[in-house]
């Protein structure tokens, strides 16, 4: 695996363990930070990693109001944890973070999905990511 894959999939991680004990997504990962350095048996978190998780714990407001807005029929409160966080992070990602190709990111996204979601989240994530990506433009300029 890839190591940016690998940090989308700790992001990912991070972030559905910050919904799942409803705590904020920073005071998670400097669990897993604090682990990583007591524990040598788990490894450390990537720049990556860190670089995910901070932009969406910066931006955690938009990205909610943008799936919430978007994901028709879905509330977030209805929606399975895994999608949401899956979205978060891929919403993170394509909207702000310039390095990264659109396609990758949506892909990258859709792979988490198949793999810790519903047999439906890979179509949902991959429809709500792409509509996103339609939007990109507009949603970067209404986030400054």
């Amino acid at each position: 695996m890839a190591a940016r894959s690998k940090a989308r999939k700790r992001a990912f991680q991070i972030l559905f363990e910050a919904d799942q004990r409803g705590v904020d997504v920073q005071s998670v990962l400097a669990d897993w930070m604090r682990h990583a350095r007591t524990d040598p048996r788990q490894p450390p978190v990537n720049e990556y990693t860190l670089e995910l998780v901070e932009g969406y714990a910066e931006h955690t407001d938009r990205i909610d109001d943008l799936i919430a807005d978007y994901s028709v029929d879905w509330p977030l409160d209805r929606m399975p944890a895994a999608d949401r966080s899956i979205l978060r992070l891929g919403a993170y990602e394509l909207i702000w973070v310039d390095d990264t190709p659109d396609a990758v990111a949506i892909d990258e996204a859709v792979q988490l999905a198949k793999e810790f979601s519903t047999d439906d989240s890979p179509a949902f994530v991959n429809g709500l990511l792409g509509r996103f990506k339609e939007l990109k433009p507009g949603l970067r300029r209404e986030a400054r």
